[in-house]
């Protein structure tokens, strides 16, 4: 059953979705060669709770972290660890935050210096295929015209769209109705309605589609070992369109980019 939100349930959902944001940002400038995944979910527990919210992820499912790590070949839920950032690798960093009782979820894959370009590709196409799902998140659309939108771009480079692992609903819980697969048919599965959440988030990888599940019950990686993407976006359905609860200005802000990719989906309050 699909959860809807009246407008407060919206605003309290922005602010747990801007902690994630803002967590992000921060860790943005701390990702760099030499700092482990360790001391990276140290600090974004530290900021979380400094301000006056609850890691989302730490306990859940018996996780025990609070930011998901997964560097180059690993899809998503890579546990940290105190293993060193490289130069050349990338990193999809995974976060959660609870600000009174609702949650905030969303991801980023970072660049440690100079990347190939065939993996700079990936990444920027991953993003782009985002916000090709969020805009036909509209009243009277359906889930499979997101998947499709995400799969059909996504393939038409060649990449892997993984199937096991797929976007959700959001609230109160970390995972609501209705599922969001990155792949369907257009016109196929739940319909849309007003007031809904979602957590959008395409994991895409450079070569096969399929992936391993590693024995600590956490860790994902692709079958050939080559680079996964994973960006998402908290969005809610207001007025019969997609508005974005959570934003990447605080990443992009430290990381010197220029965007107005979020523009024509931007919260208004």
């Amino acid at each position: 059953m699909i959860v809807t939100k009246n407008k407060e349930e919206l605003e309290i959902m922005r602010r747990a979705a801007l902690m994630v944001s803002k967590t992000l940002g921060m860790i943005a400038a701390e990702i760099k060669p030499g700092v482990t995944t360790l001391r990276l979910d140290t600090l974004a527990e530290q900021y979380i709770r400094d301000n006056g919210a609850i890691p989302g992820f730490k306990g859940l499912y018996d996780c025990p972290s609070t930011l998901l790590i997964s560097p180059n070949e690993e899809v998503v839920h890579g546990i940290p660890k105190e293993v060193a950032i490289k130069e050349g690798d990338v990193l999809s960093i995974d976060c959660g935050a609870i600000v009174d009782g609702f949650y905030g979820d969303h991801a980023y894959t970072f660049t440690v210096g100079d990347v190939p370009q065939e993996t700079q590709d990936l990444l920027d196409r991953t993003k782009n295929s985002l916000y090709l799902g969020i805009d036909q998140l509209r009243v009277g659309k359906r889930v499979g015209d997101v998947g499709y939108a995400i799969q059909d771009y996504c393939e038409s480079f060649g990449y892997g769209v993984v199937r096991e692992l797929v976007g959700h609903g959001l609230g109160r819980v970390m995972h609501e109705d209705p599922q969001m697969p990155n792949y369907g048919k257009r016109g196929r599965g739940k319909k849309f309605v007003e007031g809904m959440t979602v957590a959008i988030e395409p994991m895409i990888n450079l070569g096969t589609k399929n992936i391993k599940h590693h024995p600590d019950g956490w860790t994902i990686t692709t079958r050939d070992k080559k680079p996964s993407a994973h960006f998402e976006h908290d969005v809610a359905i207001v007025d019969g369109e997609p508005r974005l609860l959570s934003t990447f200005d605080y990443i992009y802000e430290v990381l010197g980019i220029t965007s107005n990719e979020e523009d024509p989906y931007r919260w208004k309050s």
